[in-house]
């Protein structure tokens, strides 16, 4: 049984899935085996993955097809379950494995049972000097934030404590999928690897990013842009969806009028984007899926309430590291 399953959700990758099954047959460490779990895709890449690369020697390669676009987050989750081993590499269809990415997360993974994640860097695949994403860390504006998005990539070469892995290039230890939960479904795409982060972070496990693993990714592959409707709707309302179910409610309180604050400021910036409407949609959608799911909000033990009061702390200091990031 491989130690590591690569999960690759996929909707229409087409044009990406050869390259990345491609690196992925050129890694350094090879004790895994590859599952893409196809979101009803309509350009033919699920029959062209099991035709192309379903009979290749040493690479074990499954494809799962789903009857329609569920979602990134159930998609990995059927990954997820199916997969076998100690490891699952979460891996976007439109990523560029270096050759030493899954051996570098496996070391960053092994020995260390506090670790819930390990996340790639990931590099933009057009201007491979600048960072794509390094990790995600939340604030107390209610902000998910990779602090070295678009920086030279020689920053950040030391291993990183952060709030969640981007699921776009990230190893989880599949056995704590049991007490952490799997990624949320309500979230469809977009914050459910944040959301899965802060709730590890909860439990009392760490989350942290890989330098010496490296991963280019063409990013927006899926919904086009770095800035859309589809993509500004979705994230505003999981935002508020992620602090309901995660916070204390004396936290929420605590942090209401930086949360304010900071959704004040994302609506001026989208309203000058010429998303400002699609923003608002994203927040009643926010709201509408706290009252669709009032059950799915964090049970706070002592060992959550304790976990809570270290991550405000960090919070607070993220609100500085991402005022210093700008």
């Amino acid at each position: 049984m491989p130690r590591v399953t690569v999960v690759i959700p996929n909707f229409n990758g087409i044009k990406y899935i050869d390259d990345c099954l491609r690196s992925l047959k050129r890694q350094t460490y090879m004790d895994f085996d590859v599952l893409v779990v196809d979101n009803g895709s309509t350009d033919g890449s699920p029959e062209h993955i099991s035709a192309a690369w379903g009979n290749e020697k040493d690479f074990g390669l499954g494809v799962i097809t789903l009857g329609e676009n569920t979602g990134f987050a159930n998609a990995v989750n059927v990954g997820i379950r199916a997969s076998k081993g100690e490891y699952v590499f979460l891996l976007n269809n439109d990523t560029v494995c270096a050759e030493q990415a899954v051996e570098m997360l496996v070391r960053a993974m092994d020995g260390k049972k506090k670790l819930f994640s390990a996340q790639a860097k990931m590099l933009q695949m057009k201007d491979p000097h600048n960072i794509d994403d390094c990790g995600d860390l939340y604030c107390a504006l209610g902000w998910a934030f990779t602090p070295g998005k678009d920086a030279d990539n020689r920053r950040f070469a030391q291993r990183q404590s952060i709030t969640s892995a981007c699921a776009g290039a990230a190893m989880y230890r599949r056995e704590y999928f049991d007490s952490v939960g799997y990624f949320d479904p309500e979230h469809f795409c977009y914050l459910e690897d944040v959301d899965i982060g802060y709730r590890a972070r909860l439990k009392g496990f760490a989350n942290v990013m890989e330098p010496k693993a490296v991963v280019y990714h063409a990013g927006s592959a899926t919904s086009g842009s770095r800035y859309n409707e589809f993509k500004v709707e979705l994230t505003a309302g999981n935002n508020i969806y992620l602090i309901y179910k995660n916070m204390p409610m004396l936290q929420i309180f605590i942090n209401f009028p930086m949360i304010i604050a900071g959704i004040v400021i994302k609506h001026i910036f989208y309203t000058r984007q010429g998303l400002g409407t699609a923003h608002i949609k994203g927040l009643k959608a926010g709201l509408k899926k706290i009252a669709k799911n009032p059950g799915k909000k964090v049970i706070l033990g002592r060992t959550e309430i304790l976990n809570a009061l270290r991550l405000q702390i960090e919070l607070w200091v993220n609100c500085a590291r991402r005022a210093l990031s700008v």
